[in-house]
């Protein structure tokens, strides 16, 4: 089945690319690839217990921090984590870096990452609402770490 084109988000630093919503494959799953600019440091450490969420490499290295343990994610490797654990990336080289992602089951959407980019645009004065981004992400299924 055929999908339409990719929703494209900026968040911060991040950009986002939405391929595959899980309303498109019946809840199942739901893919977005995502761009880290070199020397980024986002976002705020969470977890989800609603889906599992399988990071895969494609260009640079990232380095994801999962239940306290860093790991470097380069092109063509592998992390899976689990619902629950918590999580956080960074991307501490000189590259970009360029992942897959894909959450199973399907639930979490592009509005989760709409959502938070209006958040981040409306904070003019300084840095976003803490309160604010916490409550985005706890509608969509996400909790902040303390």
């Amino acid at each position: 089945m055929a999908t339409s084109p990719a929703k494209e988000v900026s968040i911060g630093q991040l950009a986002i690319r939405f391929l595959l919503e899980g309303e498109a494959s019946g809840g199942s799953v739901a893919v977005f690839e995502f761009d880290v600019p070199a020397a980024a440091r986002v976002p705020i450490a969470h977890s989800h217990d609603g889906y599992e969420e399988t990071i895969y490499g494609l260009e640079g290295v990232l380095t994801w921090t999962v239940d306290g343990e860093q790991t470097e994610i380069g092109p063509g490797e592998v992390l899976c984590i689990p619902r629950g654990v918590v999580h956080r990336f960074d991307n501490d080289h000189e590259v970009e870096a360029k992942m897959l992602a894909i959450i199973s089951p399907g639930i979490l959407s592009f509005d989760y990452f709409r959502e938070m980019a209006a958040v981040i645009k409306g904070a003019t004065d300084g840095p976003p609402d803490p309160a604010a981004l916490a409550e985005v992400m706890r509608r969509h299924g996400l909790t902040p770490a303390p």
